[in-house]
């Protein structure tokens, strides 16, 4: 496992930084051993290999170590996310069958009105003091461990469950996306391809998105394989953001488009603010095509842009060389996320599954050796995502131009459904558009029922200055025609976001 890479890196050059996370600094040795006393903590919990852990934590340095622990000691990590309320968590927890739940202290007291919901009684665990009895203090617990590495596990099959991410699903019913070894190992070798490209000294990599979320997952894992310092940053703030880029000498890091948004926005974030940052990943939710130009006008050509899904880790990428000049904003590609990557097939299907012609947009299908093994335990949801050939069907909205670019449109549950015959009004679309408006800093669009065309068109707009609500739809029919005419805009001070940066549509649809 991949966890033996970061462990012998971590043998070398002891007193080297290894991971920081605000006023905590811990040199590789220092890492090292803390791993290996977690590791002895949780196997004190009676767990053995393949034993589900349960980590309802945020971002810390311990966060890190204890992900870690976990696949050292053979076990089974379950990400639990913050955003589900009690009932949505009392259901991963049964539901992952995780034995151990360890619990972030900021997150107590939503675990305990969990816990009370469960079926499960897992052992509790809080990363740190909760203020309740009922969690031991795992970090605690750690400290009278021994510094020794604790006694090696097997090695997981090619079909065993090493990680277990939380991916939404209908109430008490959470899908529990699960990957195994192999993802791992295909990590591993991007790791070994991505350090010829690093700097002397390596990199310096700053983790934004959350540790149980995929694209948080993946900065870790490429900043602790590749050797890197990972610097983790407890909670988005683009302040904050600014400030560790620039203090903590950030050569690279991952940042979701409305995070990339805010930095642009910030008033001291103009051209050379940052100037050891090398590269930035973005992903997660497609970037409007004047928001990408400006990011390059003002970092520079750095931007990575990459598809991926907690289903699959990755699926495309769209490297900055690829991207066209500043002056020519006419070009396609600009819209685009990319290329398949290495081992990577995309297909264009239609309702049916049957393959689409270049061009036509229908869903996208990705086979991979990163696509997950299935939904934990979730064998009919398993086979709706999975055909017997390995292929998913990732639910997004996309189409290939004659170079294999791919372009979204959509996740194929947020396309609005309007008019008389029932046409596809596509959100990105109409987004990207709404933010080439002057005075639109922000868009969403979203579908609201309505009894003569089963969906109308609203959109929710931050505004730089005042925004006529009759220009926008003007603009918009003039652009795209009446079928994207917005029939109600709403300007906000800012949109609601969910914790991993994306625009979270589920608030703005519920204040409709």
């Amino acid at each position: 496992m991949y966890v033996e890479r970061i462990i012998s890196q971590w043998e070398q050059d002891e007193e080297t930084e290894a991971v920081v996370c605000g006023t905590v600094r811990l040199t590789r040795g220092q890492a090292r051993r803390q791993l290996f006393q977690l590791g002895h903590a949780l196997r004190r919990q009676g767990l053995a290999p393949g034993d589900g852990v349960g980590l309802f934590v945020g971002n810390r340095a311990e966060t890190v170590l204890l992900v870690l622990a976990v696949h050292m000691i053979g076990c089974r990590a379950v990400m639990m996310r913050v955003e589900p309320g009690p009932g949505e968590l009392a259901a991963s927890i049964d539901r992952s069958g995780a034995r151990v739940v360890v619990v972030d202290s900021a997150y107590g007291q939503q675990a305990r009105q969990a816990v009370e919901r469960c079926t499960s009684e897992p052992i509790l665990l809080g990363l740190g003091e909760t203020g309740s009895d009922v969690f031991a203090n795992v970090l605690a617990l750690a400290a009278q461990c021994p510094q020794e590495r604790p006694e090696a596990a097997p090695a997981p099959g090619t079909s065993d469950v090493v990680t277990v991410l939380y991916t939404g699903g209908t109430l008490g019913r959470p899908k529990l996306a699960a990957y195994g070894r192999t993802a791992y190992e295909v990590m591993t070798a991007g790791a070994d391809a991505a350090r010829l490209q690093q700097p002397p000294g390596g990199d310096r990599a700053l983790l934004v998105p959350p540790l149980t979320h995929i694209g948080g997952h993946l900065v870790m894992l490429y900043a602790l394989l590749t050797g890197s310092v990972l610097v983790v940053l407890p909670r988005w703030e683009a302040d904050a953001a600014r400030t560790a880029l620039r203090e903590e000498e950030i050569t690279i890091t991952a940042l979701a488009p409305p995070m990339l948004h805010q930095l642009l926005d910030h008033p001291h974030c103009g051209p050379g603010a940052f100037p050891h940052l090398r590269q930035i990943n973005t992903g997660g939710t497609p970037i409007a095509p004047s928001r990408l130009r400006q990011v390059v006008a003002t970092f520079g050509p750095i931007i990575f842009q990459g598809y991926g899904q907690t289903e699959c880790m990755a699926i495309t990428s769209m490297p900055p060389t690829d991207l066209p000049s500043l002056s020519d904003i006419t070009s396609p590609l600009w819209r685009s996320c990319g290329r398949p990557l290495p081992g990577t097939d995309l297909e264009i299907r239609d309702e049916d599954g049957v393959p689409l012609p270049q061009g036509q947009a229908g869903e996208v299908y990705v086979r991979s050796p990163v696509v997950m093994l299935g939904y934990w335990q979730d064998p009919v949801r398993s086979a709706e995502a999975l055909d017997t050939a390995g292929w998913l069907r990732t639910g997004d909205i996309g189409y290939l131009d004659e170079g294999g670019h791919l372009y979204l449109v959509d996740r194929s549950k947020d396309v609005i459904v309007t008019g008389a015959t029932s046409n596809n009004v596509y959100s990105r679309v109409l987004e990207d558009f709404l933010q080439t408006l002057p005075g639109v800093h922000h868009a969403a669009a979203v579908g609201v029922p309505d009894e003569s065309f089963g969906e109308r068109v609203k959109v929710f707009l931050t505004p730089a200055e005042g925004i006529d609500a009759d220009a926008v739809a003007e603009a918009v029919t003039a652009e795209l025609g009446p079928l994207y005419t917005p029939h109600e805009t709403v300007l906000l001070p800012s949109l609601p976001m969910t914790p991993i940066g994306k625009v979270d549509k589920k608030a703005l649809r519920r204040s409709s």
